[in-house]
């Protein structure tokens, strides 16, 4: 080495296979960091193995790509920065990584870039204990079950257990619960649990769930799901998420959806949906109220805003009991019926008190509660 510097970790790969890896880890690094540290990503070359790593202090990432030569060693460098410029690269070009411990070094074609590094040791990782219980799903099922419940999280709520997606299993069934306290998304999937045990509970952070779904692909890939007292982990092929788990205690679901609501109507769901989206558009900005008003074979929706304005729509229904009204906000049913993908729904519902609950009747494992609001 004619400069007589000693490069404690050298690779070349094409830019595609740099951006991908890159582009996981950088979703979890927060734009403002406590520590400057948390800007960077760990790079780690072992074994032919270059893996990057990914934290928040809450959530961490680490993926990987095999079958990577050159000097092996660790450093972190900026995340954002690194991207950045592996994006602005041409396609298919090769781009070659070298550091020698105070600065990493890019080159790519005719460009050069120098970034400021930071030593591998000072890169603070997520400790987890053992993981006392693992179950194995498919990839698509999980994102299906967090998509038809995670919008339901509160966000930034003062009750920080609602800032996160209960996750529940045992009896061989994995079940999703989100809630803000204005409404309730339930859905669930069979899966097979090592051992019968006791109910297991945890509440995974917001944050965590909104960045596993980007994870999770639509194939029949498999994801290993497994938890502690503490912590949460994913893995599948190169990657593994890890997150910390919010304590404290969720509300009694189970509870909240076991009230008797008698009144029961059949509806299309795209027809109530558009319905709805038209009623909204004379809905307050701020509350977003409809009303449901139900008499004799005749759903009524109506909307008024504090212009006086008035929206008013009409579905013909089966219905013959009392005449009811309800007020509810009209973006959570709009949510809920996005969610159900069937094209039948059956809407369930008893008084001006009482919430109503959306659920498609041939999939009665997905479930959503709408409280009711005054008008």
């Amino acid at each position: 080495n004619k400069h007589n510097k000693v490069f404690i970790m050298e690779f070349t790969l094409e830019r595609e296979k740099l951006l991908i890896p890159l582009l996981l880890v950088n979703s979890v690094i927060e734009k403002r960091q406590t520590l400057p540290i948390l800007a960077n990503v760990l790079l780690r070359l072992k074994n032919k193995k270059l893996i990057f790593t990914g934290t928040d202090l809450e959530v961490e990432v680490t993926t990987s790509i095999k079958a990577v030569s050159g000097k092996e060693g660790d450093i972190t460098v900026t995340g954002r920065k690194m991207l950045d410029i592996c994006k602005a690269v041409n396609e298919q070009t090769e781009i070659k990584v070298f550091s020698d411990g105070s600065k990493l070094n890019i080159r790519a074609g005719r460009s050069r870039f120098t970034l400021q590094a930071m030593p591998a040791e000072e890169y603070p990782t997520l400790e987890t204990m053992d993981w006392e219980e693992r179950i194995t799903v498919n990839q698509a099922e999980l994102k299906t079950l967090l998509d038809k419940t995670s919008f339901s999280m509160a966000n930034q709520d003062v009750r920080y257990y609602l800032n996160g997606l209960l996750l529940e299993l045992g009896d061989g069934i994995l079940r999703a619960v989100a809630t803000d306290g204005h409404r309730l998304a339930k859905s669930e999937i069979k899966v097979k649990t090592g051992k019968e045990s006791e109910i297991r509970q945890v509440i995974i952070p917001r944050k965590a769930i909104m960045e596993i779904s980007r994870f999770l692909n639509e194939e029949k890939e498999k994801v290993v799901l497994e938890f502690n007292q503490n912590h949460f982990c994913a893995r599948s092929g190169e990657w593994v998420f890890t997150s910390k788990l919010i304590d404290g205690r969720f509300p009694d679901y189970a509870a909240v959806l076991r009230p008797k609501l008698s009144l029961e109507i059949d509806l299309q769901r795209e027809e109530i949906l558009e319905t709805l989206a038209r009623t909204a558009i004379l809905t307050n900005e701020k509350f977003r109220g409809v009303r449901l008003s139900l008499s004799e074979n005749r759903l009524t929706i109506t909307a008024n805003n504090p212009e006086q304005e008035e929206a008013s729509d009409e579905l013909e229904i089966s219905y013959s009991g009392d005449e009811v009204e309800i007020g509810f906000n009209v973006n959570y049913l709009m949510e809920a019926l996005r969610s159900l993908k069937g094209e039948q729904i059956l809407l369930k519902m008893q008084d001006a008190n009482s919430s109503c609950m959306l659920l498609d009747p041939n999939q009665p494992n997905t479930q959503y509660l709408v409280m009711p609001m005054r008008l």
